[in-house]
């Protein structure tokens, strides 16, 4: 039975090795940035020339020559003023200054920008009441971004400053990895959709419901299919048509019950498997596979089982295939605030809350009665990570925190 971190790993192995092309579109997001938003850049944007593309100030006051400024008390003659897309046209001579504004051109001949806290106007004058520095509060054209220099990479997630990147040099549309497809199918007989009124013993489909938001946060398009019954030629019908897609998650019948048909409906579709099971809790009967050229995952059906298991295998399959390369999973040290034991030889993945007391990282489990309760998650804010080959601890022990994506 392999560890999550190996599971993990032949996941990103397979998926990269047989991984075809990763087909793109085109957006036009200059009018609408939220349609670009998330999405993984599928070319290299370049900058069209150097920016700033002329000397720029940072500050409100005046440019002049830092000699003409070295002591306190200097008082040079006012020639005139630069404003933001207005530049002051004329050549600093010694002995004069020119008043300027925040984005505004340095003017030829200046070396420096005192700000006008520091400056008092005197009739045709200003005196300065601070000495100047040369390069002080102006930054060099091209000191920013040169022209050419690759600004966005091809496999940016592109966010809010890649996208004002993109903007400012001069591009309009942005060529992206298409959304994979994927597929989303719950079994069991005892699954009702989410809008029917279940009978004693059924429950509403919030799987599909849970696994469609993890795939959308992980930048796929989520195809629900609802759910099919537990029986071997329907269920196979339904991974037939998932299989449409470009991955297919099946969550539930994936165990060793008598009614847990997932694997045995796979393998008449010809389906590889590479594990069926991983070292952690919750989530241990997770499968993984290949079938008929596309990824396959058979998640557990409990609920927390189910988004465990799709956080640390499904999502590095569709982030691959969403033209980004896989990331490590977001885990950091937080200080544990109570004793705690584990029995089960597994890594487990409880639900936790994470705060900041004292500015420093502290987490501590949220009671949660088993694999289906799914109000522990939502009492939570991550999961805390107790591994396999430590599963006591003591109240001050530095530990694994996984944030929930999602959530600020």
């Amino acid at each position: 039975m392999l560890s999550y971190e190996a599971a993990r790993a032949k996941v990103i192995d397979v998926v990269r090795t047989r991984l075809g092309v990763v087909h793109t579109e085109t957006i036009a997001f200059a009018e609408s940035p939220a349609s670009a938003l998330g999405r993984i850049s599928a070319e290299n944007v370049v900058a069209d020339r150097n920016y700033p593309p002329f000397d720029r100030s940072i500050r409100d006051g005046f440019a002049l020559r830092a000699s003409d400024a070295a002591r306190p008390g200097a008082r040079l003659r006012l020639i005139g003023e630069s404003r933001a897309g207005s530049p002051f046209c004329g050549t600093m001579e010694a002995g004069t200054c020119v008043q300027i504004m925040t984005g505004a051109a340095v003017p030829r001949g200046a070396d420096a920008v005192v700000m006008q806290e520091y400056a008092r106007v005197d009739g045709g004058s200003v005196i300065f009441e601070q000495a100047a520095r040369q390069h002080q509060n102006y930054v060099h054209a091209g000191s920013e971004t040169r022209g050419g220099e690759v600004v966005v990479p091809r496999g940016t997630r592109l966010g809010y400053p890649e996208l004002a990147m993109a903007a400012q040099v001069g591009r309009s549309q942005i060529l992206v990895a298409r959304r994979p497809r994927v597929s989303i199918l719950s079994t069991g007989d005892e699954v009702v959709r989410t809008g029917e009124t279940p009978g004693a013993f059924q429950i509403r489909n919030s799987n599909s419901v849970s696994l469609a938001a993890q795939v959308a946060l992980g930048g796929g398009e989520p195809v629900m299919l609802g759910s099919a019954p537990d029986e071997l030629v329907a269920l196979r019908a339904m991974i037939e048509k998932g299989l449409e897609a470009d991955l297919l998650v099946l969550t539930g019948g994936v165990s060793v019950g008598k009614y847990d048909l997932v694997e045995q409906a796979l393998r008449g579709l010809g389906a590889e498997f590479f594990f069926d099971a991983i070292a952690i809790r919750p989530g241990k009967p997770a499968v993984f596979g290949w079938c008929r050229n596309k990824p396959i995952f058979g998640l557990p059906g409990n609920p927390v089982s189910t988004m465990v298991t799709f956080e640390l295998l499904a999502l590095p399959a569709i982030e691959l295939m969403s033209g980004l390369k896989p990331q490590p999973l977001p885990i950091f040290k937080a200080k544990l605030s109570h004793p705690l034991e584990q029995k089960a030889a597994l890594t487990h993945f409880l639900p936790a809350r994470v705060t900041w007391p004292n500015n420093e990282p502290s987490v501590a489990a949220v009671h949660w009665e088993s694999s289906g309760d799914i109000g522990a998650v939502v009492r939570s804010n991550c999961f805390l990570v107790v591994h396999e080959s430590k599963l006591k601890h003591e109240a001050g022990d530095w530990v694994d925190v996984l944030p929930r994506r999602g959530i600020s």
